[in-house]
C-alpha cells in the first residue's frame, strides 16, 4: 500500500511539473506572438501536396515575392508568352529577365504561368524554377513602392511646398532608392523624385510579364501602323544607354523613337523635347498606334514613348528595366503628337 501511494505522488509530482512547463511555455508563446508560433508550426509541419497537373506546391509554405510555386525568366532580354503550349500560338506577353510568374501547370515542355495581368505558356528550358529560382530571386528583387491613390504626387523635393514632378497612376510600381520615413525616394524613367510614404505599398517584387497588345488589320489600323508596332516591340528587353541610338546594343527613350520612325522614312532628332514639336497634337483618348507620348515634369518634357494600342506604350524606360511596355497613363502625359497621317 505504502509503495502503491508513493507511485502516486510522484505521478502527481511529475504532472505538477509538466503542468508548470506547460505554462512556462505558453506565457513565452504569448510574449513571442501565438500566431507567429503557430504560423511557423505549421510551415514547419506542412505536407507537400501534388495537384493534377503534376507541380508540386507546399501547403502553408511562404511565398517569394508573393509566389508559392516560382518561376524566373532566364533570358538575356525577354521570354515570350504564348496563347497555347505550343510556338505557333500567339503571343500574349512577354517576362522580361529576371522576371517572377507563378507556375500554374505543366505540359511537357511547356509551362502555364501568371504573372502580373498575364496568364499564358512558356518554354520550360528558359525558366528557372525551385531553389534556383529561389535563389536568383534573393539577388535580383527589389524594394517598391506602389501607389494606393488614385493620382500620386511624385515631387522634386521631400515636402510639400516644392513642385510636382509628375503624377503617378494607381497601381503602378516605382523603384525604391531611398526610404526617408515619411517621404520616398523613387526613380522615375531614369529621375530621382519623391513620394509621401502614406500614399504608396512598400514590398520585395520581381519585375513582371508585359501584356503583348496584338494590333489586327481592319479594325481601323493602317499596315503601317501595324507594323510599326510590331517592329518596336521586338526589341523589348533590349538596355537602355543614355544617348544611345542602337535598338539592340543600348538606346534612350528619344533614341528609340528616333530609330522606329527612321525605318519608316520619318527623320526625328534625337531628344524628348524637340521631337515633341514634330506633327500634330492630339488628344491622348484619340490616340493611334505608332502616335508618340511624351512625358515630363510640369510643362517640361524629357521622356517620350510610342503607343501600340490598348491603353500601352513601349519606351526605353530606364538602365533599370530597358525597353517595356508599360500603360501609356503610368504618369501623366504633357502632350501627344501624330506623325502619321493616316
Amino acid at each position: 500500500m505504502r509503495i502503491h501511494w508513493t507511485k502516486m505522488m510522484i505521478g502527481c509530482l511529475a504532472g505538477a511539473a509538466m503542468f508548470g512547463m506547460g505554462l512556462m511555455t505558453t506565457e513565452a508563446a504569448t510574449g513571442a506572438g501565438v500566431s507567429t508560433l503557430l504560423s511557423e508550426c505549421l510551415v514547419n509541419d506542412a505536407e507537400t501536396v501534388k495537384s493534377e497537373n503534376g507541380v508540386s506546391a507546399a501547403a502553408g509554405t511562404k511565398t517569394i515575392c508573393g509566389y508559392t510555386n516560382l518561376g524566373l525568366a532566364s533570358v538575356e532580354n525577354h521570354l515570350n508568352i504564348r496563347e497555347g503550349a505550343g510556338e505557333d500560338t500567339e503571343l500574349v506577353g512577354a517576362l522580361p529577365v529576371d522576371a517572377g510568374c507563378e507556375i500554374l501547370s505543366q505540359e511537357g515542355e511547356w509551362y502555364k504561368i501568371e504573372s502580373g495581368k498575364v496568364t499564358g505558356y512558356v518554354k520550360g528550358e528558359f525558366l528557372l524554377t525551385g531553389d534556383a529560382a529561389a535563389a536568383r530571386a534573393e539577388e535580383v528583387k527589389s524594394i517598391m513602392a506602389t501607389s494606393k491613390t488614385q493620382t500620386l504626387n511624385a515631387r522634386v523635393e521631400p515636402n510639400t511646398e516644392c513642385s510636382i514632378w509628375t503624377m503617378i497612376a494607381e497601381g503602378e510600381s516605382l523603384h525604391v532608392i531611398e526610404d526617408l520615413g515619411e517621404w520616398i525616394k523613387v526613380d522615375v524613367d531614369g529621375d530621382e523624385c519623391y513620394v509621401a510614404s502614406e500614399f504608396v505599398e512598400m514590398s520585395e517584387q520581381l519585375p513582371k510579364a508585359m501584356t503583348m497588345t496584338e494590333i489586327r488589320y481592319g479594325e481601323g489600323i493602317s499596315d503601317v501602323r501595324v507594323d510599326m508596332v510590331q517592329y518596336a516591340c521586338q526589341f523589348v528587353g533590349n538596355r537602355y544607354v543614355w544617348g544611345g541610338t542602337s535598338l539592340t546594343n543600348g538606346v534612350d527613350c528619344s533614341g528609340f523613337t528616333m530609330r522606329i520612325y527612321e525605318k519608316y522614312g520619318i527623320y526625328l532628332p534625337h531628344s524628348s523635347s524637340a521631337q515633341s514639336g514634330y506633327g500634330t497634337r492630339v488628344n491622348a483618348s484619340e490616340a493611334k498606334p505608332g502616335d508618340l507620348f511624351f512625358y515630363g515634369s510640369g510643362s517640361g518634357i524629357n521622356h517620350v514613348a510610342m503607343y501600340i494600342g490598348n491603353g500601352q506604350v513601349v519606351h526605353a524606360s530606364s538602365e533599370r528595366t530597358g525597353i517595356k511596355i508599360s500603360n501609356a497613363f503610368y504618369r501623366t502625359p504633357i502632350c501627344v503628337t501624330r506623325l502619321i497621317s493616316d
